[in-house]
């Protein structure tokens, strides 16, 4: 047999079992969660507030300060990300500037959560006294979803092919017109999919948010109050031994929220494609 193909069989062996190994690890965190989670699922779980430190009642509050975190989150992030994209690959030209900012991108993407945290504490909670809140668990997880959204956006705007860009200037598009109105609906699905990465790192994150956002266990009315999210909720119940049966109902909750997301996220994106 030619050495080439047994090579390529090797290589494709090789990548066949590191998925199929990736591929039954996530079968088995997620069954198990399910497994031990599903059974404390219920209309009073989801809707009623926990009582006695989390051991009764529900995780509505949770709920509650997770979407207001994730929200607020994604409102000051996306724009100034994608915005950001933008600028790099359409209005900068390649030199030391935009190698700097590209490796402080880079660089702030592979800092640990725990120092954002810090500096989150110090900066929002103290220095400009928003206290605990979820205004400052929000602009402390927004500073943490920017490279993703940044680098994902970049990479998508990069790939619409230059003649769709070239195709509108010969119409008379401004620049402005052609990043808009072209490339712009080209690169959305990526940019989606950048926008859904920084999601998911909100979504799970609890060391930042303990120390900006608090962990008052309670429904935040407005966003100078603390919250509690469902990540905070569920490691501060397998932590301290309050009950991991609410625990594992949170965590499948969680999960349950994280798939129905990409799932959405997905779905929007075909359609997005398909016109």
């Amino acid at each position: 047999m030619d050495k080439k193909l047994i090579e390529q069989k090797i290589a494709v062996f090789l990548l066949g079992a590191c998925i199929a190994i990736t591929f039954f690890l996530l079968i088995a965190v997620i069954g198990h969660i399910l497994q031990k989670g599903l059974g404390q699922i219920s209309v009073e779980f989801l809707l009623e507030e926990p009582r006695d430190m989390g051991r009764e009642g529900g995780i509505f509050p949770t709920i509650v300060g997770t979407i207001y975190l994730v929200v607020i989150s994604l409102i000051i992030s996306v724009p100034i990300g994608v915005l950001s994209a933008i600028y790099l690959t359409e209005y900068t030209r390649k030199g030391p500037i935009l190698k700097a900012i590209r490796f402080a991108t880079e660089s702030l993407a592979g800092i640990p959560s725990i120092i954002f945290g810090l500096f989150g504490f110090t900066f929002f909670v103290i220095f400009l006294k928003l206290g605990w809140s979820v205004l400052s668990g929000s602009l402390t997880l927004a500073f943490m979803m920017l490279p993703t959204i940044v680098r994902a956006s970049e990479e998508a705007i990069k790939s619409v092919p230059d003649a769709y860009r070239l195709g509108s200037f010969a119409l008379g598009a401004t620049k402005w017109q052609t990043i808009r109105k072209v490339v712009l609906p080209t690169a959305l699905p990526g940019i989606i999919t950048g926008i859904i990465l920084g999601i998911g790192r909100a979504v799970g994150e609890t060391a930042p948010v303990i120390l900006t956002m608090g962990s008052a266990l309670r429904i935040p009315w407005t966003i100078m109050q603390p919250a509690r999210t469902m990540s905070v909720h569920l490691y501060i119940l397998a932590s301290e031994g309050i009950s991991m049966e609410k625990a594992y109902g949170t965590a499948t909750v969680l999960i349950i929220v994280v798939i129905f997301i990409n799932f959405l996220a997905n779905f929007v994106m075909r359609k997005m494609i398909s016109v």
